[in-house]
C-alpha cells in the first residue's frame, strides 16, 4: 500500500508516543506495560490504514492487540483513526514487520495476523514472503507455546505457497477458507481496507489459520 507523503503526519506520530511506538526495541519483554490491563497480545504484520486492528480492538476489549507498520503515513492514518477511539487495549508500531523477533521476547504473543500480505510472485523474491520458512521461525520462537496464526489473502498463488510452505514446517492446520465470505466464518470476520476493497469486486478471499 502505498500513499503519498502527508504533510500532518510525522507532527501526529510524535505527539503521541503514548499510542504510537518509534523504537519498538525498548519495549522488548515489556509491552504489558503498555496496556492498561495484562491481557493476552496479538499482533498484525503489516496492519496498513488500521481498519482490521481497530476494530479488532473494539471488538475483543479483553485481548491487547498491536499494528505494525513500516510506511510512516499509512501508519498517520491509522493513527488518526485509533485516536478517535481511545481504545486502551490498542497500540501501534512504526517499524519493520521481518524484524520481530527484536522487538517481542520468546513467548511474548498469543498470535499473528497476516492481512494480505505483499505476495512477491517472482520465484527470486520467495524469501520475502511473510510465509516463507524463515518468517515462520520467528513467528514460532515470539509465540506462546502452540501460538496461533491466521493468514487472510485475495492472490491465489499465494495461499497455495502459503499452505505448502506451513504444511512442511510443521504448522497444524485448523480450518482453511477458498471462499472466505460464503462460509459461516464470515460472520465474525473482520475486514481490511483491502478486503473490502477486493471482495465488493467479487474475488475471492482465502483464509487459513492454524497453530505451531
Amino acid at each position: 500500500m502505498r500513499v503519498r507523503n502527508k504533510a500532518w503526519a510525522e507532527p501526529l506520530i510524535e505527539a503521541h508516543p503514548e499510542l504510537m511506538i518509534t523504537d519498538p526495541l525498548q519495549n522488548k519483554g515489556d509491552w504489558q506495560k503498555r496496556f492498561k490491563k495484562k491481557q493476552p497480545i496479538r499482533i498484525e504484520v503489516g496492519m496498513g490504514k488500521g481498519q482490521f486492528i481497530i476494530q479488532m480492538a473494539l471488538k475483543y476489549p479483553q485481548i491487547n492487540f498491536i499494528g505494525i507498520e513500516i510506511q510512516r503515513s499509512v501508519a498517520a492514518i491509522a493513527l488518526r483513526d485509533a485516536l478517535e477511539e481511545s481504545l486502551p487495549n490498542l497500540q501501534l508500531v512504526l517499524a519493520d514487520g521481518a524484524d520481530l523477533n527484536e522487538y517481542f521476547d520468546n513467548g511474548e504473543i498469543d498470535r499473528v495476523y497476516l492481512n494480505f500480505s505483499d505476495p512477491w510472485p517472482k520465484k527470486r523474491h520467495v524469501k520475502r514472503r511473510l510465509t516463507y520458512k524463515s518468517f515462520l521461525h520467528v513467528y514460532q520462537e515470539i509465540l506462546v507455546d502452540h501460538g496461533a496464526l491466521e493468514f487472510k489473502t485475495d492472490n491465489q498463488g499465494l495461499f497455495e505457497y502459503s499452505l505448502v510452505s506451513l504444511n512442511n514446517y510443521g504448522f497444524v492446520f485448523d480450518a482453511v477458507f477458498l471462499d472466505l465470505h460464503h462460509t459461516e466464518e464470515a460472520v465474525e470476520n473482520v475486514e481490511t481496507e483491502y478486503e473490502h476493497k477486493f471482495s465488493a469486486k467479487g474475488q475471492r478471499i482465502y483464509k487459513l489459520s492454524g497453530h505451531f
